[in-house]
């Protein structure tokens, strides 16, 4: 059991036993004390020769834990989720197939720096290379936690123009890093210059500072992001662990300021691959206000192998959700394509066949059954009403949807054309 005496607001380890509750709340204390050598966690942890191994190797990814969040480690159990997550092992290091620096081929989608533009209408703004705690299979670990590559203020302004010269975009999301480190005065300045934006209509948020940091969760922060409205935030919570009375009420906090919440989690081997753990946390998010968004299969990034499930796992687990609790406790299992592809839905079969007029479905139990389909459906009638909006152009992105609209014929891969040559005909590339 881990050695506690209790303060006002939380569970206090040995070491902080003299620490005040009313420093020990204080987000700035929790970020000055963070964890990250061999010395420090054995205070609190019975490390292990691999554990040591990890924290005293020449290359690896930043290790920083706030106190609070190590207060939630068990430091007998190599295997405690909390422990998995942010301490770091000898195996990190070992290469293994398909591990790529930047799997999501972000970089390749930055047309400036710190700015990914993958889906038409969206953007990613990365705005920070700093987080509150460091996830040991981390996507940015390229970047993050190098305080050499944050991205100055000149760079956020790139950023800001960018979004203006393009009306295209819609909806932007602030990720990093995380954004809820910066100050709050810096991000105040950021949401107030993209809110001045006229063709931006959503603003999104994605953090792990409730988790690792609920302390930086006030009442005056919360009064400051209400102003920006609407405005979206997605927490990232793995384990019902992680669920604890401190995360509870910094998120009820951001729900009470009227921030509708959303949950991304990752789908971790040995942490959280196992159904009755999935329900559980799917379950307590619900009751704490937060709608399971997606789970994701592990990208294959360098130090994340240990971490990775077959997708045959994360199948099984969405079979045994879906119909089992809540559609709205569901989250969308997807795999954020290799190579940039953004993400892809992965989901049981659920269509078993199709006919002239009709379709044969399945239910969660087995249950077959024929859904009849209209047989004067005329797809074309609603071609008379007047337009709601203006629809803004995906030129080159139409992808599959662009088929069924007859927008084009094919979808080819670049050099078909020229692969598929014969004679003597010139190639004509489509």
């Amino acid at each position: 059991m881990i050695p506690l005496t209790q303060s006002p607001s939380t569970r206090v380890l040995k070491p902080w036993a003299n620490v005040p509750p009313k420093q020990w709340d204080d987000w700035h204390w929790q970020l000055d004390n963070r964890l990250n050598s061999v010395e420090e966690l054995e205070q609190i942890i019975n490390l292990t020769p691999e554990e040591i191994q990890g924290l005293t190797a020449k290359d690896k990814f930043r290790v920083d834990i706030t106190p609070y969040f190590a207060s939630l480690i068990d430091p007998d159990d190599p295997l405690c989720p909390i422990r998995r997550q942010v301490i770091p092992l000898g195996r990190e290091l070992v290469d293994f197939v398909g591990m790529q620096e930047d799997s999501l081929a972000e970089d390749e989608h930055s047309p400036i720096p710190g700015l990914v533009h993958r889906y038409p209408d969206r953007v990613l703004m990365l705005v920070t290379t700093h987080c509150a705690s460091y996830c040991r299979y981390c996507t940015r670990s390229r970047l993050v936690g190098d305080f050499q590559q944050t991205f100055k203020k000149n760079d956020l302004e790139r950023q800001l123009d960018y979004i203006r010269q393009a009306p295209q975009i819609r909806d932007v999301l602030l990720s990093g890093g995380d954004p809820l480190t910066l100050s709050p005065i810096l991000l105040d300045y950021i949401l107030s210059r993209l809110r001045e934006i006229e063709h931006l209509e959503i603003v999104r948020i994605g953090t792990r500072v409730p988790v690792f940091l609920p302390q930086r969760i006030t009442d005056e922060f919360c009064n400051m992001l209400r102003k920006y409205h609407p405005l979206w935030i997605n927490v990232h919570i793995n384990h019902p662990k992680e669920i604890t009375p401190e995360l509870s009420a910094a998120l009820a906090k951001l729900a009470d300021a009227g921030i509708p919440l959303g949950n991304q989690s990752v789908l971790l081997a040995g942490i959280n691959d196992r159904l009755d753990i999935q329900q559980e946390l799917l379950l307590k998010l619900v009751k704490n206000r937060v709608r399971p968004y997606y789970i994701y299969q592990c990208d294959l990034v360098k130090g994340a192998g240990h971490f990775r499930t077959t997708v045959a796992r994360g199948m099984e687990i969405v079979e045994g959700l879906r119909g089992h609790t809540s559609g709205y406790a569901v989250p969308t299992y997807v795999v954020d394509a290799p190579g940039g592809g953004g993400k892809i839905p992965v989901m049981p079969q659920y269509l078993i066949s199709q006919g002239v007029n009709k379709v044969v479905l399945r239910n969660y139990e087995g249950y077959i059954t024929t859904y009849y389909e209209p047989e004067d459906y005329d797809p074309h009638l609603i071609d008379r009403a007047q337009p709601l909006t203006d629809i803004r152009p995906e030129i080159g992105q139409e992808g599959v949807s662009g088929l069924l609209q007859g927008k084009a014929k094919a979808i080819k891969p670049q050099g078909y054309d020229r692969t598929h040559h014969r004679g003597d005909r010139p190639v004509q590339e489509s």
